[in-house]
């Protein structure tokens, strides 16, 4: 075992680090965090869809389901999910180009225990015979998931558009067709795959946990030192990502969702050399700025974008695809020449005149303060991220790498730049209105792809430059440092520090963190904001209005890590700031004037106005969970309406429209805020009196507006079909409480837990039902709920509905099969989730703002669940599960579409059910329909 290096860490970070390697290779991270409430792990393999044989497309995915399905040592396919959930942790995986990484959570005095499960993945996985065409119908399921999904479909179009010789040309997902063949055969290449690829040099392993430097090496050396070292030598092929032939070519897409989008990218080499100075960061800050005299700002002012981002874009071994992204207009994409003009004068504006030391040294500085303030996040995350930053930084930078900007080398950077040209070019253009002559491979994505006229590119020759196009100014929010307060806090809870009619302020000042930072929520109620789908659809017009006029004069403030979103809830608006403390009323100061200004224009009311009504268009092309779930909301919440209805009333809304609803929006008003951080009680009751001053000249103080919700008691079963138009049909299932008490809220959480994994192991990996399977505690205005969902490519939803049903029906006996032991393990685990320690500034203010929204006005609603918790009992459970869900008359809301092929069954679920349950239309009047 080789002895540890020394890991560059912020001066706000406590947790120790130690870096060694095993005999057998494997390089390990260590991480001390005596303040984690659990325990995490993350193996990143050096194995991606790159590496999958050229007749086996997928077979790095499947490999990654596979090694879930039992062990050696841990035969049970359902053990190792069923035992971190009980013990109160989550676990994923996800397979890359490159990389494959696997990483869960969970209590740590079963950490040992866990390691012991999760080491078997990479020593003696089973391959279970009988399980491979189980998991490789979960590899369709996924599949067909995203088969109507618009960035997958592009994705696989610049797939079939790069060098054929290139291994990211793979399609790299898999299904059945690329999986198939009988179980033997695709087992037995399953194997030699596993067994020429999962070598422990290529491996890196990161623990984090509230245990020793000592004790984690000694888990590391334990548990991990018995996988085999193949000394592999990754040798992806040498070819460019982009070869001449697919260089100076356009490719046009049709979307299913409607938008206009371009893409300017160009061919770069591949870029982890660049980490310490980061150059393409620099280039990326200057070319996406949004202030005065920007690209974005010149181009929005001519009508021709509404957005545009900059370094994105695909990278790897040897590649970096840089981009740069622009949301089109309808006048945008009729000059698409004019914007490629100016994106190239631009560019060579940086070039010749923005490589100044002090533009880097403001991104710099920016790093260096994230860095030094930079706060912590929860165990998982982190275990995960440093896992997979072992595969690119150097070891001292293993935390610090993300961060580092050492200085501007001005030859490397007019390097980079110099590769920004016309003739290093490609053009992706995604409308509904192109023409296409082909369909792409597996997600038919109609396509064409055609050559770059050279008439194009001698236009896009720079010549001059534009003097609308200019650099940044300095950046008057940027601060050189800044040190939190010492001030400790007298309280232990936000208490109300500003109070009158019609307003209410809560402030705590931070004395845990230590970082020079807050967090201010304030939100705006009204009678008018949402009490008809017109009211509502206006309000989130104005709040899109109001974020697109407030873009360019609070760009720098959000550049200088001063951030703010503005958005609508069921009785109003909430502004949200976050950041460093030290000029966030400067910011706030801003916001409430240009807000108060108003000065919408109609060229932009009439963009912003199409840009939302495609928004709420386009969610009818989301995969079909993803509605029902939106659905299951805007059903229960009274205030609630649904996208295609308020884009029904938004139609018809003129300029002079928004403007009567916003002054009558805040003719009445009430104000609530939360003021956390690093923030002194003084400074929260001068900001309160300021808040009140600005009230009394716009409106007259109101109360609270309520939050109801569809009460389902003595309903019994409610059906609701939406008619989506998809392959896969979907089903949520979901449970009430009619009243928000603790012992309640208990009683569906813990319900929730105990039977998430079981519902998963059975519907799922047995049952093979779908991909997106599983349970969820859901409570919506206070009122604990339970859900049941999936989404599935072979099942109709009467059956997804009965496989429910038999599942609660039978769950009882599994509820009495449970040992007490289990039993109190269920609960510490769940307890352990619901308790998890805060893990930095946002998370604490984020569950602060959400008991001020839930009335717990003690902010002890989790310690007070937690105590009925500890109280119930497997008899409490059962009896609740009797009488609350045990028949198909019980008081549920389910909702379900019909996927393509399930169209008969639809027939089916009228007959079979309708007839003896309540339909949803026999009760519409309750609801917002």
């Amino acid at each position: 075992m080789q002895a540890s290096q020394s890991i560059y860490k912020s001066p706000n970070d406590h947790r120790q680090y130690r870096y060694l390697v095993l005999d057998n290779a494997l390089r390990v991270l260590l991480v001390e965090d005596q303040d984690a409430s659990q325990a995490a792990a993350s193996m990143a393999v050096g194995v991606g869809h790159f590496d999958d044989p050229v007749d086996r497309p997928g077979m790095a995915h499947f490999l990654e389901h596979m090694l879930f399905l039992g062990t050696e040592k841990f035969p049970d396919s359902g053990e190792y999910h069923a035992f971190i959930n009980q013990h109160g942790g989550s676990n994923n995986a996800w397979t890359g180009t490159e990389h494959t990484n696997f990483f869960f959570t969970i209590n740590s005095d079963v950490f040992a225990d866990s390691l012991d499960r999760f080491s078997q993945f990479f020593i003696a996985p089973k391959f279970d015979l009988e399980l491979v065409d189980r998991e490789r119908q979960a590899i369709e399921s996924e599949f067909s998931l995203k088969l109507k999904d618009d960035i997958r479909r592009t994705y696989q179009v610049l797939k079939e558009t790069v060098n054929p010789l290139h291994p990211f040309s793979k399609f790299s997902v898999g299904n059945l067709v690329t999986l198939g063949g009988e179980q033997a055969q695709v087992r037995s290449e399953l194997l030699d795959f596993y067994q020429c690829h999962y070598s422990a040099n290529l491996m890196t392993l990161c623990l984090v946990a509230p245990l020793s430097l000592d004790e984690l090496e000694e888990f590391a050396s334990h548990y991990f030192s018995g996988i085999r070292n193949l000394n592999l030598v990754k040798n992806y092929p040498q070819v460019p990502l982009f070869s001449e032939n697919e260089l100076l070519t356009q490719i046009d897409i049709v979307p299913l969702k409607e938008q206009k989008r371009l893409s300017i990218s160009f061919n770069f080499p591949g870029i982890d050399h660049y980490y310490k100075r980061k150059p393409l960061t620099y280039i990326s800050h200057i070319l996406g700025n949004e202030s005065h005299g920007s690209l974005l700002s010149y181009l929005k002012e001519q009508g021709l974008v509404n957005n545009l981002s900059a370094g994105g874009g695909v990278n790897g071994y040897n590649f970096k695809d840089y981009s740069i992204g622009l949301q089109l207009t309808d006048k945008g994409l009729a000059n698409l020449d004019e914007i490629i003009s100016c994106c190239f004068e631009y560019i060579e504006l940086i070039k010749t005149q923005g490589l100044d030391e002090w533009r880097y040294l403001e991104r710099a500085n920016l790093l260096k303060m994230a860095f030094r303030y930079q706060e912590q996040v929860k165990s998982l995350d982190l275990a995960s991220h440093l896992s997979i930053n072992m595969h690119h930084y150097e070891v001292e930078d293993l935390v610090f790498g993300d961060y580092r900007m050492d200085g501007l080398d001005i030859p490397e950077t007019i390097a980079l730049l110099g590769l920004m040209t016309p003739h290093n070019m490609r053009l992706q253009l995604i409308a509904q209105s192109v023409k296409t002559d082909r369909k792409a491979n597996w997600y038919h994505t109609p396509y064409k792809v055609r050559p770059i006229a050279p008439q194009s590119l001698a236009r896009w020759q720079v010549s001059s430059i534009r003097p609308e196009l200019q650099l940044p100014a300095a950046n008057p929010f940027i601060v050189a440092d800044s040190i939190p307060r010492p001030d400790k806090s007298d309280v232990d809870v936000p208490v109300i520090v500003a109070e009158s009619t019609g307003y209410r302020i809560w402030h705590k000042k931070d004395d845990e963190f230590n970082v020079p930072k807050g967090h201010m929520y304030l939100s705006l109620d009204s009678e008018q904001a949402s009490k008809t789908p017109k009211h509502a659809a206006l309000t989130r017009l104005y709040v899109e209005m109001l974020l697109d006029y407030l873009t360019e004069p609070t760009y720098q403030a959000e550049v200088a890590g001063l951030s703010y979103n503005i958005y609508p809830h069921q009785g109003g608006i909430t502004l949200h700031l976050s950041g460093f403390t030290g000029n966030q009323e400067t910011l706030l100061a801003l916001l409430i004037h240009k807000a108060r200004e108003r000065n919408f224009t109609e060229e932009r009311f009439a963009l912003i106005k199409s840009q939302l009504l495609r928004s709420w268009q386009n969610l009818a092309q989301a995969k079909p969970i993803s509605q029902l779930f939106t659905s299951l909301t805007v059903t229960l919440q009274k205030s609630s309406y649904e996208p295609a209805r308020m884009a029904q009333m938004l139609e018809d809304i003129s300029l002079e429209d928004l403007h009567n609803h916003v002054r009558a929006f805040y003719e009445k008003i009430y104000l609530e805020g939360l003021v956390y951080g690093d923030w002194l009680v003084s400074e929260a009751q001068a900001l309160g009196k300021r808040l009140e001053h600005i009230l009394s000249l716009v409106s007259t103080p109101s109360a609270e507006s309520t939050r109801e919700l569809v009460n389902l008691t003595g309903q019994g079963t409610l059906l609701r079909e939406l008619a989506i138009d998809h392959q896969d049909s979907a089903i949520i299932v979901y449970y009430q409480s009619a009243v928000a008490t603790p012992e309640k809220m208990a009683l569906f959480s813990l319900l929730n837990h105990t039977m998430s994994s079981t519902f998963f192991h059975e519907l799922r990996t047995e049952k093979q039902l779908g991909y997106m399977v599983g349970t969820g505690y859901l409570p919506l205005n206070r009122h604990p709920g339970l859900i049941f969902y999936i989404q599935s490519p072979t099942t109709g939803p009467l059956h997804l509905l009965e496989a429910i049903d038999e599942f609660i029906a039978d769950f009882n006996y599994a509820v009495m099969q449970i040992t007490n032991e289990e039993w109190e393990s269920t609960k510490v685990g769940l307890i352990s989730q619901i308790m998890e320690h805060d893990a930095n500034l946002k998370t604490r203010s984020q569950r602060y703002w959400v008991s001020v929204g839930n009335r717990d006005y003690q902010f002890n609603q989790r310690e007070l669940v937690v105590d009925e918790i500890t109280k119930l009992t497997r008899t409490d459970l059962l009896k609740f599960m009797m009488r609350k869900m045990r028949t198909k008359h019980s008081d549920r809301l389910v909702l379900f579409s019909t996927g393509e092929q399930h169209r008969t069954q639809a027939a089916l679920l009228s007959e079979k059910m309708i007839t003896d349950l309540k339909t949803f239309k026999q009760t519409a009047e309750k609801f917002n329909f």
